[in-house]
């Protein structure tokens, strides 16, 4: 195997790595705290829980993924927009306690999880960089080099996963806790976002709006925690 190709497997085994806990954390985010407000529904279907198995969806956690670790390495992703997902967490509103409160802390659960991975990783990574475990002209080398290529996209990915579910369209977290926000003249609204929300965040996506949208609050998170 050359060198491109041992470079390719291995930044794909860690990349596959980082996305699958860090969309496992997120989903099982969203069932504990579901959960913690009266509804067992993804409890009693072993979601509370940080095995990657059950949040796996075969097509947005492994096949999408890996195509797009592929276009970027070899230079072809630019332009092609690919999302990327767990097996949805089920919820029923009706269990709930206080609805609006559970709806906005269930729908922001996987985001603060994630960017809590993000800030506890740039902790670890500061501290192996002041520790010198990780200096200078070994970043790139052996295992010190996927040491770095570890902690700096556990804090990359999980920051732009939280960033992207931010945004306000359906299916995206973002736009759960602002239903819970906006008032009932809304409804209307959402009701045609949640028919062709995947739609239109695809077309956005393409245009790219969300990049202009993603990249500056990206870039402050990351500044924030580094």
């Amino acid at each position: 195997m050359d060198s491109t190709a041992v470079q390719f497997v291995s930044g794909l085994v860690i990349y596959m790595v980082i996305w699958i806990f860090s969309v496992s954390a997120h989903e099982a985010a969203h069932a504990w705290t579901s959960w913690k407000f009266n509804d067992d529904t993804a409890y009693l279907l072993g979601r509370v829980t940080l095995n990657p198995i059950p949040h796996i969806d075969p097509i947005g956690t492994l096949l999408l993924p890996i195509i797009g670790y592929a276009l970027g390495f070899f230079g072809g992703a630019a332009g092609v927009p690919l999302i990327m997902w767990g097996k949805p967490t089920p919820v029923n509103p009706l269990n709930w306690r206080n609805k609006d409160v559970a709806n906005i802390c269930v729908s922001l659960a996987g985001i603060a999880v994630n960017l809590l991975i993000a800030t506890v990783s740039a902790f670890v990574f500061k501290g192996l960089i002041y520790g010198g475990i990780i200096a200078g002209a070994d970043l790139q080398d052996g295992l010190t080099g996927i040491l770095v290529q570890f902690m700096y996209g556990m804090i990359i990915l999980n920051v732009g996963l939280a960033v992207f579910n931010l945004l306000p369209f359906p299916p995206l977290d973002g736009s759960k806790a602002l239903q819970s926000i906006l008032p009932d003249s809304f409804a209307p609204i959402f009701e045609i976002l949640e028919t062709y929300g995947f739609l239109i965040l695809l077309i956005l996506i393409q245009m790219g709006i969300i990049r202009l949208l993603v990249v500056p609050l990206r870039d402050l998170i990351l500044y924030l925690i580094l």
